[in-house]
């Protein structure tokens, strides 16, 4: 197959845990050790700020404990063929570090910090060392206090999802990595692909009878099913 396809993939925490980043709701997953309203809400941060930046200071310097992957690699390397864009749940950025040059952060990034008061104020918007923590008394270019650029429990998605929702309903091929399907947004958006389109599922679990309506399942870690997948492109 010679011709040039728009490819769009979502992917989850399945295809970083390979990489050595915790996922959230495995049975080992940070929300089985932590209390997410706490550390990962507004009234959590208003009520306690330094447990909240402690908990993120932490999962910022892991990021550079950590590299891309195969599957993370593949997906950048496909890129030489086709037009690949990256949809990702995840707020890590093993993505870019792999080589993809169009990635779309639908929780935020790791990298970043904000206002506290305007999440979404481009002036306030900025990276940040991954090697220095975000403090107390930190402030943002309004003067609020820095926080992290993660999309807490409560809070709305930023305009990434308008985007993705676009490249999914334009896309040639959609494939969904890493991610159960089960939550939002990952389970609105595969209803976004147009019917016709050949659509891959990565999973190593067995869904459960809730594959979507034609999705072929790989059922297979990110790293195994990735070369299953690019196979399959290749004989489309």
């Amino acid at each position: 197959m010679n011709k040039r396809l728009k490819i769009a993939v979502l992917t989850g925490a399945g295809i970083s845990k390979e990489s050595g980043i915790p996922t959230f709701r495995d049975n080992n997953g940070l929300w089985q050790k932590y209390d997410a309203r706490k550390l990962a809400s507004v009234a959590g941060f208003e009520e306690n700020p330094q447990a909240v930046l402690d908990f993120y200071n932490a999962r910022r310097k892991n990021l550079l404990e950590v590299a891309p992957n195969h599957a993370h690699r593949a997906l950048a390397e496909l890129e030489k063929e086709h037009d690949v864009t990256i949809i990702t749940q995840n707020v890590d950025d093993l993505h870019e570090r792999a080589g993809s040059n169009r990635v779309i952060h639908l929780h935020g990034e790791l990298k970043k910090v904000t206002s506290s008061v305007n999440r979404f104020n481009p002036d306030c918007i900025k990276e940040y060392p991954l090697d220095v923590p975000i403090k107390i008394g930190d402030k943002a270019a309004d003067g609020s206090q820095l926080r992290p650029y993660i999309v807490w429990f409560g809070e709305q998605l930023g305009p990434e999802i308008e985007q993705a929702v676009i490249l999914i309903e334009n896309a040639d091929i959609f494939v969904v990595i890493g991610t159960s399907l089960v939550v939002y947004p990952a389970a609105i958006l595969v209803n976004f692909a147009q019917p016709e389109v050949p659509k891959f599922l990565i999973d190593p679990g067995d869904m459960n009878g809730k594959l979507p309506e034609g999705f072929t399942h790989i059922q297979k870690t990110a790293v195994e099913g990735i070369e299953d997948l690019i196979d399959s492109i290749h004989k489309l």
